[in-house]
């Protein structure tokens, strides 16, 4: 990160309380511990379908959500934004059942065995036509996760062919069907975004705008800096960077916050996934400090998201104060523990108050 000595940071800022456009939050005991983390500091969230079994249709989504609400601690106001798992089979009929349920508000596109739990993802998205012909009339935008994942394709470069090989058609054939391309990680990524129509957005993750790909090897192997896009060269993450702190609406925050038992990241097949929504605001405010770009954080956080999707701005605010604070070594997780991005280091902003 580039910090500015020349330019003087408040002691305080504060903004609109923001939304997360890309969480996973697990489900029962799990979801449970780690819900309070992103609550207490977002109005709402776009809630990943990808649990075992998948949330394939609308009455799942709606079980789901009424998990989460009832999970949410006394006194914390949060709204999930609940989304369905495109899959070869999802129905024409279940996108009008969606849209009509005033509380699904997009579709996840998994390619095949990209990601965590995505076993059950689209195999050829040819299959999909006539379901993506239907969230085009009905407005539901999808959600990609960029990915090719053909076992020739060198897996940094995933993301670029996915952009040449399905993303391009895909806007060609559906001008008109919103697409979130989620947790973008490459240059590649941005110059599409950027060049792309008014329907084309992407979410940016702390993560991706913070490291680079040699904190996966620093010292030994980080399980737990291992996601999946997995972390690009230093060369994209300053794109990314400056894609985060243009002012553009076309890029808005989405955490990716994935969280996976300790025990799970470190062994010989690790997780895929790293936990931040212990700092969801936080880390962004850190960056965006360094960058002399606060004055550009609360479009980043709490405008562009909501405009994109068509919802209301939020009205609360909360507060964030220039005040270091040292990460805990791990959370509880069910009963289980994670491990959090930046475990015992400090981060340099600090949530003091959040009117909900």
């Amino acid at each position: 990160m580039n910090i500015d000595q020349t330019v003087a940071l408040p002691e305080s800022i504060t903004i609109t309380r923001p939304d997360d456009w890309h969480l996973h939050l697990r489900d029962d005991a799990a979801m449970r511990a780690v819900l309070p983390h992103t609550a207490s500091r977002f109005a709402r969230a776009i809630v990943m379908p990808n649990l075992r079994p998948p949330i394939t249709t609308t009455a799942l989504a709606v079980s789901y959500r009424q998990r989460i609400l009832s999970a949410l601690p006394a006194g914390m106001v949060f709204d999930p934004l609940m989304t369905l798992y495109l899959t070869d089979n999802t129905r024409v009929e279940e996108i009008k059942l969606a849209r009509e349920s005033g509380v699904v508000y997009a579709l996840k596109y998994y390619p095949a065995g990209a990601t965590t739990n995505s076993d059950s993802g689209v195999t050829a998205i040819e299959k999909c036509y006539p379901v993506l012909a239907a969230m085009e009339r009905y407005d539901l935008p999808l959600l990609v996760h960029g990915e090719v994942t053909g076992s020739d394709v060198d897996v940094f470069d995933r993301e670029a062919m996915f952009i040449d090989q399905i993303l391009r058609p895909l806007v060609a054939r559906f001008p008109n069907l919103k697409i979130v391309m989620e947790h973008i990680t490459t240059q590649e990524a941005v110059e599409f975004v950027m060049q792309a129509p008014v329907t084309i957005a992407a979410t940016l993750t702390p993560q991706h705008l913070m490291l680079n790909r040699n904190a996966i090897f620093n010292g030994g192997v980080r399980p737990h800096n291992y996601c999946l896009p997995i972390l690009k060269r230093e060369s994209h993450r300053r794109a990314l960077v400056a894609a985060a702190i243009s002012g553009l609406p076309k890029f808005f925050l989405g955490t990716d916050s994935a969280p996976h038992a300790q025990h799970t990241k470190e062994n010989d097949c690790g997780c895929a996934g790293m936990y931040t929504a212990h700092a969801g605001i936080e880390l962004y405010a850190e960056l965006f400090a360094a960058e002399g770009a606060l004055s550009k954080l609360e479009g980043f956080a709490s405008f562009f998201g909501a405009d994109f999707y068509g919802l209301p701005r939020n009205t609360q605010k909360i507060t964030l104060k220039r005040q270091a604070w040292t990460v805990p070594d791990v959370y509880p997780f069910g009963e289980h523990t994670l491990v959090p991005m930046r475990a015992r280091e400090n981060i340099q902003w600090q949530l003091i108050a959040s009117q909900t």
